[in-house]
């Protein structure tokens, strides 16, 4: 099914005002990031757990009075979830921080986004082949 241009304009508003949440919030500093993994301070994690919380609300409001099918255990997200995590404590961006960091002209986002490309491609080479995982696509059916 193929969305409207105006969908497709809401989603790129959507993800223009979110950038621009993350950017002035210092999810997009390196430092700020490790200060949060470190514990050192609190104001981001406090910030993504308060966004966790509002997405879990949001969800529940959406969904409520509606049956939400359970999804099958994949064997691949545990080890995919521990890559993802290695990748984002080394660079101090997931990928939408990493287009953010691109957004604000910092050059390192570009490096941080071709091992983002590259983990993925490896991973689903290696998780299709030799380990058997399904490396499908979130939301994929």
């Amino acid at each position: 099914m193929k969305a409207a241009p105006r969908q497709h304009l809401l989603y790129g508003v959507f993800g223009l005002l979110m950038g621009v949440v993350l950017s002035k919030t210092g999810f997009s500093d390196f430092g700020e990031v490790h200060a949060m993994f470190t514990l050192q301070d609190p104001r981001l994690l406090a910030g993504f757990a308060g966004s966790i919380a509002l997405s879990m609300l949001g969800f529940f409001l959406l969904a409520r009075g509606k049956a939400v099918a359970r999804k099958a255990f994949n064997k691949g997200t545990l080890p995919g979830s521990v890559l993802f995590g290695i990748g984002w404590a080394l660079t101090g961006a997931c990928p939408s921080i990493a287009l953010v960091q691109l957004g604000e002209g910092k050059v390192a986002a570009v490096f941080t986004l071709f091992g983002i490309f590259f983990g993925v491609w490896a991973y689903r080479r290696l998780a299709a082949g030799r380990l058997s995982f399904e490396a499908g696509i979130c939301g994929e059916e």
